[in-house]
């Protein structure tokens, strides 16, 4: 229990580290000022991302070191990319022979299905909390079909009363006050559940109602504080004469505490009002004055808060450490007495626990926990795979300098590493779905040197983790077709149409002798479909050309597009001949997959119709 506390407590701090370095990531936010300079901003923002790079770089190697996964070949290719500009290794000795997965047995697979339990049930509880808060009766109701609450009046108070975390204080006063019969019962349970014995009257309103807001309607404030007045005679027998007198008094109350402590009221009640609006309430008598002008000084001074009103929300900026929820700590270790206030009660304890801070650093070493339960890690990539996509996609997208786009792809290896030898299908997707679209080959006419080492990053990719890609293969062949068809563009090859149609033999013979990107200027490029296709671009979901699509190409985009084909010169056939030659490597499960993926890409491929092509359905036999 105590293992699964400290999990749940470092998945909420890994969840608030992650997002703050996202936002630091992301830079201060359209309109906002920063006193960052410049350089400094963008210094901030790398680090950011390198520091997210760093985190599912370890869980990946912690990963790998308890599966038992030959691995090393990702981390060791990773540091040769920042060192040597990206150069994908190319030798067999770096590549990575079948693994089966044995994860080590022990005490700790328990621990994590206890807290997958403990999560499923959290989930549905927090479900069952967001309804309660939109419409009460129905909230509760699907808690207790739910098995999360019981079915007793009693056990529904208890849950009300037990500071649920989420539910809504004045969604809970509401509730509370509602006439239906199972409600009004769950009421008099509420109500019942507190001890007001040798309680002051002013004290045992205060304690009532911090746990709830009462609601605006006056027949359920009626309803509620009749039922408290009766329990407050109940355990304080000798105070009034009746409980109608404690019912007139607490509402009397809580008109003077609205009175006192609302900004709208300009004309404040006085003691002798307070005094005089409650005569005669005790059975025709009054009650003494001194103990109503206690009373009204009490509420006066004090005014009657929840829990949740008791401390204000501070109006500070946005820091770093408020963000990572460290200020109340730093608050405590870095606190510094201020010259020109006095040295209080508080002050006083501020500085006794900084030397409990100081004397137990010197004193205790730090208690590690050790876990070894693989499946423990999915509940982190849960918390922070979100952010960390976010932070590589934005800043690939928006940064042009290589050494934090370097950084990007190498998060997103890691984190396609991760998520598919976890199993974690959506996540891996998302991410290799995410490298895939910044390889630009749907609109190569504005590829970079960055789009580039995306295509390098995917290649690296389908290499190390190709028998846990399954769905995810189909992205990976679609770009590797697509880099093919460019190549082919470039050197004016014959198009894949002239198999298929006879009557582009002769077409075929007269130019199969161009070799170079200079055929894009010598061959009429602008009449060239399948070139203005190319060069025009598309959506990275687009599989085949619009034919209806008849924007006008200029000789600038031609000149930038041929400018851009050089820089894939950096692939040649031999990395792509390398990577179908590593299918066989695959395992049984992985090459089903890899084939039905490929079988995908062909069919689309032929379906084409401007420019059908037969590259996949050609890797299809040669694999098989």
């Amino acid at each position: 229990m105590t293992a699964m506390w400290i999990h749940q407590t470092y998945l909420k701090d890994i969840c608030r580290i992650v997002n703050g370095l996202l936002k630091t990531a992301l830079g201060p936010p359209p309109g906002s000022t920063t006193t960052l300079s410049a350089i400094q901003d963008i210094t901030f923002r790398h680090e950011s991302v390198k520091c997210l790079v760093g985190i599912i770089k370890s869980m990946g190697a912690w990963m790998d070191g308890h599966l038992k996964i030959g691995h090393s070949n990702l981390h060791e290719s990773s540091e040769n990319d920042i060192s040597e500009s990206h150069s994908t290794p190319t030798s067999e000795d770096g590549t990575l022979a079948d693994c089966e997965l044995h994860p080590e047995m022990n005490s700790e697979s328990s621990d994590a299905a206890t807290f997958e339990q403990r999560r499923a049930y959290k989930i549905e509880l927090q479900k069952g909390v967001s309804l309660f808060n939109r419409k009460p009766s129905k909230g509760i109701e699907f808690l207790m079909n739910t098995k999360k609450i019981g079915n007793t009046p009693e056990e529904v108070a208890s849950f009300l009363r037990k500071n649920t975390p989420g539910l809504n204080e004045t969604m809970i006063g509401d509730y509370l006050g509602e006439r239906e019969e199972f409600a009004l019962r769950v009421m008099h349970a509420y109500v019942d559940s507190f001890n007001f014995k040798s309680m002051d009257f002013g004290e045992a309103i205060r304690f009532f109602l911090r746990g709830f807001r009462l609601p605006g309607e006056a027949q359920k404030i009626d309803r509620i504080m009749e039922k408290f007045a009766e329990r407050y005679c109940k355990c304080n027998p000798n105070s009034f004469t009746s409980a109608d007198t404690a019912y007139v008094l607490a509402y009397s109350v809580i008109m003077l505490n609205t009175d006192a402590h609302n900004d709208m009221v300009k004309v404040k009640m006085t003691k002798s009002g307070f005094i005089r609006n409650n005569r005669g309430i005790n059975d025709g008598k009054d009650l003494p004055e001194e103990y109503l002008g206690a009373l009204y000084d009490q509420i006066v001074k004090n005014e009657i808060k929840m829990n949740a009103d008791a401390v204000p929300q501070s109006k500070q900026e946005n820091s770093l450490n408020k963000l990572l929820g460290l200020d109340g700590i730093l608050n405590l270790v870095s606190w510094k007495q201020t010259e020109d206030k006095p040295l209080g009660a508080n002050g006083l304890l501020i500085r006794h626990i900084q030397e409990q801070f100081k004397a137990k650093a010197v004193k205790l070493e730090s208690v590690y926990h050790s876990v070894s339960d693989v499946s423990i890690l999915r509940f982190m990539v849960e918390v922070c795979w979100g952010p960390m996509l976010a932070a590589f996609s934005v800043t690939l997208d928006q940064s042009d300098d290589r050494l934090a786009t370097t950084h990007c792809l190498q998060g997103f290896r890691h984190a396609v590493h991760v998520t598919a030898v976890l199993g974690m299908q959506t996540q891996r997707d998302a991410f290799v779905t995410s490298v895939a679209k910044f390889t630009y080959l749907h609109c190569a006419a504005d590829m970079k040197q960055k789009n580039v080492d995306a295509m390098k990053a995917i290649l690296s990719i389908a290499i190390e983790d190709g028998n846990h890609l399954q769905e995810a293969w189909e992205h990976i062949l679609t770009c590797l077709s697509r880099i093919e068809h460019l190549q082919l563009l470039g050197v004016g090859a014959p198009t894949d149409a002239s198999f298929l149609t006879a009557s582009n033999i002769e077409t075929d013979d007269k130019m199969s002798t161009s070799v170079d990107h200079q055929y894009l200027k010598n061959k009429g490029t602008l009449q060239n479909p399948a070139v203005m296709a190319v060069v025009r671009g598309g959506s990275y979901d687009s599989t085949t050309v619009r034919v209806n699509s008849f924007r006008l190409v200029s000789p600038e985009q031609i000149n930038h597009f041929i400018a851009n084909l050089n820089l894939l010169d950096q692939i040649g056939n031999f990395e792509l001949n390398r990577f179908f030659a590593h299918s066989q490597r695959l395992n049984s499960e992985a090459i089903v997959a890899f084939v039905k993926a490929l079988c995908k890409v062909s069919m689309s491929e032929l379906q084409s119709p401007t420019d059908p092509r037969i590259f996949s359905l050609t890797k299809l036999v040669e694999i098989a």
